[in-house]
C-alpha cells in the first residue's frame, strides 16, 4: 500500500514513540521564538486569493512577466509578476491536483484521475489534454519541447509538448511501504533528474527517458517496513557540476551530476529539501534545525537550532539571506552568511517557500498562505515595518492553505 499525508503522518509519530520507548520519555515542545535585534525589514508587495488547494498541495508557477497558480476545484490564473493584478482565469476542466508547470508557452496542470492539460500562457486557451498512468501530484515540468510529469505509482512519462503524444515512460519497481510525495523532477542540461522510495537518485535522459546513472543515497535500515523508510521526498537540487538529495529516514548526499559518482554523505535526515546557492548548501533537517554546509566537502559551516520543532520549511537564498516558514505562519530571514535571525513577520501558515528564480531572474520567491492568497514581501534593512509597496525582485512563499505571498530582500 502506499501512504497519504496524513496516515504518513500518524505512523511516524507511532515510529517515533516506539523508538523511543527503551528511552526516557521527555516531552518535545515547540521552540519559543528567540528575542532578536531585528537589521531588516519585510513589506508587503502584493496579495491576490486564487482560492483553495483542497487536500492537494498546489505550486505556483513564475516566468519573467506572470505568477501562474491554480486552486482544487480547476481554477487556473495568469496574474501580473510586478504588481499581483489578474490577466485571465479559466476553468481548467477537472479538479487540479499537480501543477503548476510553466514555460516554452505553455502552463501545465495535472489531476487525479490521470488527466494532464496544457494551455496557452498569454491567452488561457486549452492546448491540448491527454490522460497518464496515474493521478498527477506534482507539478509538470518542460524543456526542450518535452513536457515531464510523475505520477502517483512512481512513473515518469515524457510527451511532446506540441500535442501531449507520449514520446517514453520510465517505471521503476517500489517497495511495499512508501511515503506520498508530491515532488516533481528536475531537468538541467538534458538530464531529468528524480528521487524514489528507498533512497535512490536517478538521471534519466529528457531525449528518450533511457536511465543514465543510478545512484543510492541512502539504504533503508530497522526492522519494520515503517523503520525502513527511505525516501527521497523532496527535490534534488543541481547545478552544472553537482546533484545533491536528501532522504527521509536517512542521509544527505552529493554526486557528479554527469557521471553520478558519489562525492560526499552526511548522516542528516530531512523531509523538507535543500538549497544550493554559490559554495553553500543548506538544509532543514527533520527536527527543524537549519545547517549550512560546504558543497564541496559537506563540512558543516552553521547550524541554527532556534526553530527546533517548528516545523520549520526548507530555506529559500535570496542574496544575502535565507527565507523559511514555520507552524504558526511566521517567515523568518536569517543571514546566510552566519545563520542569526534578522527579521520575522506573521503571514499565516507560511509552510513552504518554493524557489521559482535564479540570480539572473533577479532572484525571486512566491510564499502561499491559507486560503490560496498571494502577496508580494520585501525585506530591507531596518527595524521591521510591513507596508504596500510595488514588486520587483523578491521569493514566491506558499503556505499549506493557498494563501500567495512575493518577498524580496535587498541590502
Amino acid at each position: 500500500m502506499k501512504l497519504n499525508l496524513r496516515i504518513f503522518v500518524a505512523l511516524l509519530f507511532l515510529l517515533l514513540a516506539a523508538c523511543s520507548s527503551d528511552k526516557p520519555k521527555v516531552e518535545q515542545t515547540p521552540a519559543k521564538l528567540a528575542n532578536f535585534v531585528p537589521t531588516a525589514r519585510i513589506e508587503v508587495r502584493w496579495n491576490a486569493d486564487v482560492g483553495d488547494a483542497g487536500q492537494s498541495v498546489l505550486f505556483p508557477a513564475v516566468t519573467r512577466e506572470a505568477v501562474f497558480a491554480a486552486n482544487g476545484s480547476g481554477k487556473l490564473y495568469r496574474l501580473d509578476r510586478d504588481t499581483g493584478k489578474q490577466v485571465w482565469s479559466i476553468d481548467g476542466g477537472f479538479p487540479i491536483t499537480g501543477g503548476v508547470g510553466a514555460g516554452e508557452g505553455l502552463v501545465l496542470v495535472g489531476g487525479e484521475k490521470g488527466e494532464l492539460a496544457a494551455f496557452d500562457a498569454d491567452s488561457g486557451k486549452q492546448k491540448w489534454q491527454v490522460k497518464v498512468s496515474s493521478d498527477v501530484l506534482s507539478p509538470p515540468s518542460i524543456a526542450d519541447g518535452v513536457v515531464v510529469v510523475r505520477t502517483g505509482n512512481q512513473r515518469i512519462t515524457g510527451l511532446s509538448a506540441k500535442d501531449g503524444s507520449r514520446l517514453w515512460l520510465y517505471e521503476r519497481s517500489t517497495p511495499t511501504l512508501i511515503v506520498r510525495s508530491h515532488a516533481g523532477v528536475v531537468i538541467r542540461n538534458g538530464l531529468v533528474y528524480a528521487g524514489f522510495a528507498a533512497g535512490k537518485l536517478a538521471a534519466i535522459s529528457l531525449n528518450n527517458g533511457v536511465v543514465v546513472w543510478e545512484s543510492s543515497v541512502s539504504q533503508p535500515q530497522g526492522n519494520t517496513e515503517l523503520e525502513r523508510i527511505s525516501d527521497i521526498t523532496s527535490l534534488p537540487v543541481v547545478d552544472e557540476t553537482q546533484v545533491c538529495a536528501v532522504a527521509f529516514q536517512g542521509r544527505l548526499a552529493c554526486f557528479d551530476a554527469v557521471q553520478g559518482g558519489a562525492q560526499w554523505t552526511r548522516a542528516i535526515s530531512s523531509d523538507k529539501g535543500l538549497a544550493l546557492f554559490g559554495k553553500t548548501l543548506y538544509i532543514t533537517d527533520t527536527d527543524g534545525n537549519v545547517l549550512a554546509l560546504d558543497r564541496s566537502s559537506g563540512a558543516s559551516l552553521w547550524k541554527n537550532g532556534q526553530l527546533l520543532l517548528r516545523q520549520a520549511t526548507a530555506v529559500y537564498p535570496l542574496d544575502d539571506y535565507l527565507l523559511l516558514g514555520d507552524y504558526e505562519g511566521y517567515l523568518h530571514v536569517l543571514k546566510s552568511d552566519d545563520g542569526k535571525i534578522v527579521a520575522r513577520s506573521l503571514l499565516g501558515n507560511a509552510t513552504a517557500i518554493y524557489q521559482q528564480f535564479n540570480a539572473k531572474d533577479n532572484a525571486s520567491a512566491l510564499i502561499v498562505g491559507d486560503g490560496n492568497q498571494l502577496a508580494s514581501f520585501k525585506a530591507d534593512q531596518d527595524a521591521i515595518n510591513i507596508s504596500p509597496v510595488t514588486l520587483g525582485d523578491g521569493a514566491l512563499v506558499q503556505s499549506s492553505g493557498g494563501h500567495l505571498y512575493s518577498v524580496a530582500i535587498r541590502k
